[in-house]
Formats: C-alpha cells, structure tokens, sequence
C-alpha cells in the first residue's frame, strides 16, 4: 500500500524533480506519508467534482496542512488568484532554500496575484539571494524594489514597502561624493513619490521626509517641503476617503463562482464602490498615474472575483474608452481563459475585433463557438450568419444556412431569424417565404414557429395563406399544444375576418379546447366573457375593471363547479387565474394570473351603530360616533344583539387624548383597519396622556360602562380628563368598585390598573400581556396590556 501510495503521489506530481525535491519524503516518518496521501487521493478524488471543486473550508484545511507539492499545484488550478496559497508554496521552498523553484514559482504568480504579504515575500528572497554578491547584488535588489513598487506601489498597505526601501537605500555604502549625492538624490526621489501616495503611513512617511530634509540642508528643505507640502495633504485626504472603500473588503476571500449569498454581493458592491472612487481621480493626478491606479484597482478586484464575467468586461470596455485597444484585447483573452464557458464575453470580445476592422480576429471567435457540433447552441448559428453577412455579403450568409442545417441544434429560431434577416434586411420576401416553408416541414409541432411564419404572412398582408397555415398547423397539433395557435387564430378572425367566420372559429376553439379539460360541455356554451374578448382591442376593454374581474371569477367558478372545494377557497377565489377559453384576465391588464386577498374572515361593512357595542349613540357626539362605529371589531360583533364587542371593552383603559384621537378619525368606507398596528403607532407616538407636568407613573381613570356615562371625554368637545396621582387612583379606583356594587356590578369587571409605567413598545405590551394571562382569566378583570393588545383578558359571560 505504501509503494502505491508512493507511486501515486509521484505520478501526479510535478514533473520536475526541483518541484518534488521541496518535500524530502524520505525524510517523512510512514505516519505523516500515509496522513500526505490521504490527504492527496481526497483531493485528486474530490475537487474535480462539480460540488466539491470550489470547497472554501476544504481548500484552507489542505493548504494549512499540505506537506506535498501536487496538493498546492492541485489547489492553484482551482484558485490561481489565492495569494495566500501562493505565498505558503513559496515559503515551503525557501525552507529548503531551493532558490530554482522558487524563483519560478514567482515567475507565476507575482503579476496576477498584486497583494503586499507576497510581494514582501518576494523581496525578501531577492535580498537574501543577492545579500553577498557586493555591488551587483545590491544593484539587482534595488531594480527588484523599484520592480516591486511599479506594481504595488499605490496599495493601501503599501506604506512598509516603501519605508524598507528608502531604509535600504540608506544603507548604501558610498565611497565618494558623487556616490553619496546620488544616493541623496535616490532617497529625496524615493520620499517624494512614498508621500504622495495615500497608505496607511503616508503621515509616517511626511515626517520622516521633513526630517530627512532638515538634515540636509535647511534652506532647501523650505522650498521642496513648501512645493510637496499641498500634494501630501490631498494624498492624506485621498487616503481617508480610500479607506473607507477598503474596509469594507474581504482581502482573505478566495475567488470561487458567484452563487448569489449576501456576503458575495456585498463585496461586489464593494469593489464596485472603489472602482467608482478610483476612476473619478479624486487626488486630480495626471491621467497617466490615475489610469495606472484604475489598472492596478481592477487587476486586485479580479483576484477576488476572478469569475465574475462583468467585471472582466468592464475592464475590457474601460481600457477601450481610454484609448488602450491592446489592453482590452489582453484583458478580453485572459477573460476566456478564466472563463472558457463564457459565451457573451466571447461575443464582446468579437464585437470589438469587429468595431476596430480585426474581421478575421472576429471571425475566428465566432468559429471558435462552432467547432464542436454537439455543444453548438442556436444562437451561435444566429449570431454567425448575422456576422457573415454583415462581414462577407449576403452569399456568404446563404451558403453558411444552407451547410449547417444538417447541424443537431439547428432548431426553428435559426430559420426565425435568417427569414427575418431576408426579409427585412435585404428586403427579399420571396426567399423569406421560401425559407419559413422549409422549416415548416421540420417544425410544423412547435407552436412557437408557427406563430412566427403568421406574424410574417401578416405583414405582407397574406390573409389567405395565414387562414391556410392556422388550418394546416391545428390539424396536426394535439388539443393541449394549440392553445395559443387557437388564440391567434382567433384574433386574426377579429381583426381580418367578418362575423360569421370571427364565430365559427370561436366555436372550433371551443370544441378543440374542451377535450383538454375536465369541464366538458360546460366549455362549449356561450357567455359575456366572449363579447368581452371579442370587442376588445389592446389595452381597452367593453368593460371597467370591476366587471372583469367579476367575469373571470365566474370563470373559475364554473370550472370548479363540480369540485370538492373548500369554503376558504371559494371565498377566496381563484388565487392564480389562468387565462380562459376566451383569453380573459382578471383586469384589465396584461397580466396573466391575478392574487386575489383572503377574504375568509371578512364581513360587509355597515355604518350603523351595532346593538350591545356598550356605546349609545344617543350619548356619544355624532363625529365620535361614526368613529367609533367604524372602529368597531366586525370580526367579534357580526350583528349579534346581546354580544359585547372586546373593543369597547379595550376602549375603557385607553387615555383620553388617545380616545379623542381615534374617535376623531373620519369614518371609513370599507373593512376596518387593523387596530392592533393603529395603537401600536399611535403608543409610540408623543401622544401626551392627561395633563402635562404630571408623574409619569399615573394613569387616567377608567371610562365607567353604561349607556348614561358622561362622553364630553370621548368625544374630545370640551374638558380633558385629569390624570390623577397615587393616591387620587386609589380612592378613584375605592369608589369606583364600591359604586359598581351598589348598583349590582359584579366585582369582576373593574378594571385594574397597573402600577408600573406605561410601556412604549407595542410587542413588549403583548408579552405582559400573555404574562398575565392566567390571572387575569381568574380575576376576570381586563389588564391594561390586554386592553391596548385589542384582546379581551377577562370572562365576558
């Protein structure tokens, strides 16, 4: 097993020894081996798979763990921009100083990965390798720095790379004095371009540069401090402003396909922010450094969303805009290399080899869409006849037509398309006739074409071969595929014919469709949804929309009518009503399907006051009246005489101001609004309660129940209820029980009042209300949070 395993692992590895030699698996005990190849043959086994191939979690777990080099090959393939696996294979090198693999590890990676750990990383092997080698050493690593800071110079982070260069620049021996002023003028250089770029040091950065002036040379240090003194402060603005976009970006994220979660769209928007911020040149640099800074931001968006087509295309389109024709043809073939399924990216791609003269260019993309026959979709046939004769003349498009037709997935949109591009564009409708006739005889079962072969005979005005090609199409369609070939049919009668035939091919439509329903008969007799249709044109209807809606409601109905259904659902009719026989909708819109709103639970409206709502019109003001009336609960009192609407009963612990609020509403026409979200809104609300500059712990005395209380308080005309204090409320609450009992009230239906403070939220109101639930059934008595919840607490036999 050890030997297979060996052999294995070897014959999926690099094919380089150099690349192998990284990891001395001899040097391996047999445990960790066997732990490598296990490892290995999961992967080798699962990240092939569709599922399994873009794994986050997986990919971190081998590539924190991988002690072999066709693990890290195999996680590159799959996520060639991951900066971090990047950066760990080529420390694993540089471990074993193997200098050969990782300089062409680096050679990989360095330019399509432009993140600051791994460039560092990279300067870091330049210097080690170069530290010995006296002037040239030191030469080659300050072209590695400058190599360096041409691609990353203007990150965020980039701050510690520029202080380790002008630090290493300083360290430079210099034997005479125009060694050392070269070296000053390579350090004043060096400062002048770090303190112009917004990082995270760019204020580090400015200081140090003062200081490097000052001890130079005082007095020059005045002019060149004073001439960047402006260009550092919009660096250090363009710097906040920069990281405010940067923050909010996921630099660990590895670039897998879009799948539509949260997070993914939050970083696209993301970058999508910081691009915007980008190519606005918010620093008011040249173009030149601030499309260098759009190429670098887009080049470091593409490492994360390395599988986003649009945001390959908007680089390409941009670079084009800005003059950069080679760029966006660069950009377009690594775009399809990253994404070779990408068919639209293909076409862009041709559409600008097209627009700048490059025809072979375009059409070797195009052909490169047609080269495998089994995969060829219809539109590549479309869009390449399109092509053809735009590039090469109509000939050329015939010629193409005419050889590929013979192809698997030359389907009736190509014949569609290439008859319209006869007929219109070179205005030969002869060859267009010709050409919806042959597909006719492969494609007489679609529907679809046959609708597309009458839009054309109808606009050479050919009625009498539209009539034939209906006739010819529903003798050969089955009932359940000829709907809308029979709806056509029918309009064209309504349009072109008299009124005998507009009626017979209703009726034929009629006995067609009925044997594709369970209906029957009942399909085939007449009704005022036919006028309806017949008279109608566009978007105007014989009808209003009221009517309509009515007329496809019985629609339904009858469908239904030799169903089981449930109450619920015929009270709440057809929830999704397709179009009819007759081609109706619910409104008069074009809408196919119409939601109709639950009305189960719902009652007429009556504006009268009901009997034994515990409110007598005679005593209550007429506007707090018809208020009240229409705040009453039709759900709880549906007409009963004798039943005590829970509402009333809420209504007696509500505020003055808060009664005088509602029962001032104007009336309403109509179902009742949900009363539970009114005083929800309305407990929220700075509505005050009594009179102002009183304890906020107090409350105001219950409304007493009966038909001869005083009402000056509901009706809100003249005098508000004074919010009594502590002990006010309880002698108010004394006198009120004990008047309850003499009059022969029984003890539970006072009323209590609660001794904390009022709360504000409405839904915190709803727990204290289940809270209290158990003694509030016992006592019988309504709590405050039962009243204002519109739920009735107490008994209320």
């Amino acid at each position: 097993m050890l030997v297979t395993g060996l052999f294995l692992l070897l014959r999926v590895g690099p094919r380089d020894s150099a690349s192998v030699s990284v990891f001395q698996i001899s040097r391996l005990t047999t445990d960790a081996f066997l732990e490598t190849l296990i490892q290995f043959v999961w992967l080798g086994e699962n990240i092939t798979g569709v599922a399994d191939k873009y794994n986050v979690e997986t990919a971190e777990i081998l590539a924190n763990s991988a002690l072999a080099a066709p693990i890290y090959e195999q996680l590159l393939s799959v996520f060639p921009t991951a900066a971090k696996f990047w950066k760990q294979y080529v420390e694993a090198y540089m471990a074993v100083n193997n200098d050969d693999a990782t300089k062409q590890l680096f050679s990989r990676c360095l330019l399509i990965c432009l993140q600051v750990p791994l460039w560092r990383c990279y300067i870091r092997f330049i210097r080690k390798v170069y530290e010995k080698k006296g002037t040239e050493g030191q030469e080659e690593t300050r072209k590695a720095f400058d190599f360096m800071l041409s691609h990353v110079g203007s990150d965020i982070s980039s701050g510690p790379i520029w202080l380790e260069y002008i630090t290493f620049l300083k360290s430079l021996p210099a034997l005479n004095a125009q060694e050392e002023s070269q070296r000053m003028i390579a350090i004043r250089k060096a400062y002048q371009r770090a303190v112009v770029t917004p990082t995270h040091h760019v204020e580090q950065l400015w200081k140090d540069y003062e200081n490097f002036e000052n001890s130079v040379s005082r007095q020059l240090a005045k002019g060149l401090l004073s001439e960047y003194q402006s260009k550092y402060t919009s660096a250090r603005a363009v710097y906040r402003e920069r990281k405010k976009y940067c923050e909010e970006i996921d630099w660990n994220m590895l670039a897998v396909p879009p799948t539509g979660s949260y997070k993914e769209e939050q970083q696209w928007i993301a970058w999508k922010r910081l691009l915007t911020f980008e190519k606005g040149n918010p620093q008011r640099i040249d173009t030149a450094s601030s499309n260098k800074r759009i190429i670098f931001t887009y080049e470091q968006c593409l490492m994360y969303l390395y599988h986003y087509p649009d945001i390959w295309y908007d680089y390409a389109t941009w670079n084009a805009k800005s003059g950069s024709i080679d760029a966006a043809i660069k950009v377009f073939q690594r775009a399809l290399k990253a994404l070779p399924d990408s068919e639209m990216l293909r076409y862009a791609f041709a559409e600008l080899e097209e627009s700048r003269g490059a025809i072979a260019a375009a059409k070797k993309l195009y052909e490169s869409l047609l080269t495998d026959s089994i995969n060829t979709t219809a539109l590549a046939h479309i869009q390449f006849i399109r092509f053809l004769r735009r590039t090469e003349g109509v000939e050329a498009a015939r010629k193409y037509f005419l050889d590929a037709r013979k192809s698997p997935n030359f389907t009736y949109h190509v014949y569609v398309a290439y008859a319209l591009m006869a007929f219109c564009q070179d205005k030969d409708p002869k060859l267009a006739h010709n050409v919806f006739e042959a597909g006719l005889k492969r494609f007489m079962h679609e529907p679809a074409y046959i609708l597309e072969y009458a839009d054309f005979l109808s606009r050479l005005n050919d009625d009498r071969n539209i009539r034939a090609l209906f006739e010819r199409a529903l003798s050969s369609l089955p009932p359940e595929e000829s709907i809308e070939v029979w709806k056509r049919f029918t309009q064209f009668e309504q349009m072109y014919g008299d009124l005998d035939s507009t009626l017979k091919v209703e009726q034929r439509r009629k006995e067609a469709l009925s044997r594709t329903g369970e209906e029957g008969a009942s399909a085939l007799e007449d009704s005022l949804q036919d006028v309806v249709s017949r008279y109608s044109f566009m978007d105007l209807w014989p009808c209003s929309s009221k009517d309509l809606d009515h007329l496809v409601r019985q629609e339904w109905l009858v469908k239904n009518i030799n169903k089981k259904v449930d109450k619920s659902a015929l009270s709440n009719g057809p929830g999704i009503v397709d179009k009819g026989p007759t081609g109706l909708t619910s409104n008069s819109t074009t809408s196919a399907t119409v939601i109709y709103p639950d009305t189960s639970q719902m009652v007429i409206y009556d504006p009268r006051q009901k009997p034994g709502t515990g409110i007598s019109p005679s005593t209550t003001a007429t506007g707090a009246s018809s208020a009240l009336n229409a705040l009453s609960n039709p759900m709880v009192a549906t007409g009963g005489g004798g039943i005590m609407n829970p509402f009333d009963e809420m209504l007696k612990a509500t505020s003055p101001a808060l009664f005088t609020f509602l029962a001032n509403l104007p009336a309403v026409e109509g179902p009742t609004p949900n009363v539970d979200i009114v005083l929800s809104i309305c407990l929220q609300s700075d509505i005050p309660t009594g009179q102002m500059g009183k304890s906020p712990t107090t409350y105001p005395t219950p409304i007493p129940t009966g038909a001869a209380r005083s009402t000056s308080g509901i009706s809100g005309s003249n005098k508000s209820h004074p919010t009594p204090s502590g002990s006010s409320l309880k002698q108010s609450r004394d006198k009120q029980s004990l008047k309850r009992k003499d009059i022969g009230q029984d003890d539970d239906e006072t009323t209590t009042v609660q001794s904390q403070p009022q709360p504000r939220d409405f839904f915190r109101i709803r727990q204290m209300k289940k809270a209290r639930g158990a003694a509030s059934s016992q006592t019988g008595s309504a709590s405050y949070g039962s009243a204002v919840s519109g739920d009735l607490s107490g008994s209320t036999g």
